[in-house]
């Protein structure tokens, strides 16, 4: 929780410089972000956000702009109009080709000496090295810089190496802010307390006490406007690269010593170079592609991927993956860690499962043969944690049922929870790293996922249809039958 009272009255100003300025990230996410920022005194003094884009706008004009597009994305509750007037009044815009060296002096020009400059690159990141440079050229990077590095980070190991190094020419380690937005939300954030503020917890944490775990970010929509960038992408590099390892890192790290942002990273980056490497056979077993087709999502119909506007025929792009990986540390040690993403799902749904082993034995003759205790953490579209245990069905007999105890986030706390984007902005703002990747970890990230794509190349097998509005295909669900297990919906 931020609070109006958080932010230094002698804060050093802000020029906050967003490239892609009017794009669909800006508008929907990061301008209502810094506008809740700024209603809850969480930007410093003098602040001003500069948009920048292709777009022939004035200033006036952008700011008519927003204020069609990126109001409707705040909250009415959150919304006063007082306030809205003075984020306003913070907006400025230049209209300039990120490819043209003249607009970046223009660009100079607008930025005022002697503040602090966080430059948001919201591009294509074809662009962060061509951006970086010029930047560089016409004296904007300074001690007191900042850049934000907006995913997909590279297209494999090799081009998110030709990223980091070119971004670091001109930016030391501690200024570049590689955001994950997953990292931003409460519930992720709360890993952390849960995990490592709670002793009963710790010495569970482990095999055999753990018998598995379970990663699933499901959406509902499609590739949308995204096809000529989801094409070249898919599920693994769009989601699983990141968003789920970096939920899997949480869970598998070790305590780290403080909370001091390189201690946390630390421990994370140990995490990824000990993921279990796969080799063809393991890619053959334990990987499942997948291509949605036509049907139906919250009772309407829709068209299959290969009919989306922007999708080449034929193509073998996967909107899902499922997969088996392991941990090769003594706490996680044959541990398996099944990880789900995929569009046009059944249900909106992002959580983690934590099974818990069954008793070694039982007195009850009728037990269920399912886990007794298992720990389920939802990330969206509401946030909760929830314990299940077995208990005593009322009545004669000793016949037990699975019973939940649950923290409800939204119930627990009155205060206003902060966004994503919001949190990690004003991380940002602030010069807090700890939620944001550093580049070995990034570099491993890839290191694992690389050779997943190439097995996948190399096995030349077509993604498996499944029906939209399902939970993927079969072959996801063999996946944790062979092990006896489900997927937990």
């Amino acid at each position: 929780m931020y609070t109006k009272t958080q932010m230094p009255e002698a804060a050093m100003p802000l020029d906050m410089i967003i490239f892609g300025g009017a794009g669909d990230l800006a508008v929907r996410k990061l301008l209502p972000a810094l506008y809740m920022a700024h209603l809850h005194g969480n930007l410093p003094p003098a602040t001003r956000i500069i948009g920048v884009g292709r777009h022939a706008y004035s200033r006036d004009a952008y700011v008519d702009f927003l204020t069609q597009h990126s109001r409707p994305f705040i909250q009415a509750t959150n919304f006063e109009p007082e306030a809205w007037t003075r984020f306003l009044q913070m907006l400025d815009y230049v209209e300039m080709d990120a490819t043209d060296a003249d607009g970046y002096r223009r660009l100079a020009g607008q930025s005022r000496a002697g503040v602090e400059r966080a430059f948001y690159l919201a591009t294509s990141p074809a662009l962060f090295m061509t951006i970086c440079d010029n930047l560089a050229a016409c004296g904007m990077v300074d001690a007191n810089s900042r850049v934000v590095l907006e995913k997909p980070l590279g297209h494999d190991l090799a081009s998110a190496r030709e990223i980091n190094l070119a971004v670091g020419r001109h930016f030391a380690e501690s200024q570049i802010y590689r955001i994950d937005h997953y990292l931003g939300k409460e519930t992720v954030q709360n890993l952390m307390v849960l995990r490592f503020g709670n002793g009963i917890l710790e010495p569970l944490w482990r095999a055999p006490t753990i018998q598995s775990v379970q990663i699933t970010v499901a959406e509902t929509v499609g590739v949308g406007s995204r096809a000529g960038f989801y094409d070249g992408t898919g599920a693994l590099r769009d989601m699983v690269q990141n968003h789920l390892l970096q939920l899997l890192c949480i869970i598998a790290m070790e305590p780290p010593v403080s909370l001091d942002p390189d201690a946390v990273r630390d421990e994370k980056l140990k995490v990824l170079r000990s993921l279990r490497r796969m080799g063809l056979g393991d890619i053959a077993r334990d990987t499942v592609r997948g291509q949605y087709t036509m049907g139906a999502v919250d009772g309407e119909a829709v068209k299959p991927y290969l009919e989306e506007p922007g999708v080449p025929p034929g193509s073998n792009t996967e909107t899902f993956v499922a997969l088996r990986t392991y941990v090769d540390t003594w706490r996680w040690a044959n541990v398996p860690f099944f990880l789900r993403s995929g569009k046009r799902m059944q249900k909106r749904l992002s959580q983690i499962v934590i099974d818990f082993a069954n008793p070694p034995f039982s007195i009850f003759p009728d037990a269920p043969r399912t886990r007794a205790n298992r720990l389920v953490i939802r990330l969206q579209p509401e946030e909760s944690i929830q314990l299940q245990i077995m208990a005593k069905q009322p009545g004669s007999g000793m016949t037990m049922l699975p019973v939940n105890l649950n923290l409800d986030l939204q119930s627990a706390f009155s205060q206003r929870r902060a966004e994503a984007y919001e949190r990690l902005l004003i991380d940002v703002v602030r010069g807090r790293l700890t939620h944001f990747m550093r580049r070995d970890e990034l570099e491993a990230a890839w290191s694992w996922a690389d050779p997943i794509l190439n097995g996948w190349r190399e096995l030349r097998e077509k993604p498996l249809p499944y029906t939209a509005g399902s939970w993927g295909p079969d072959a996801s669900a063999a996946l944790l039958g062979r092990e006896q297990m489900s997927w937990t919906e």
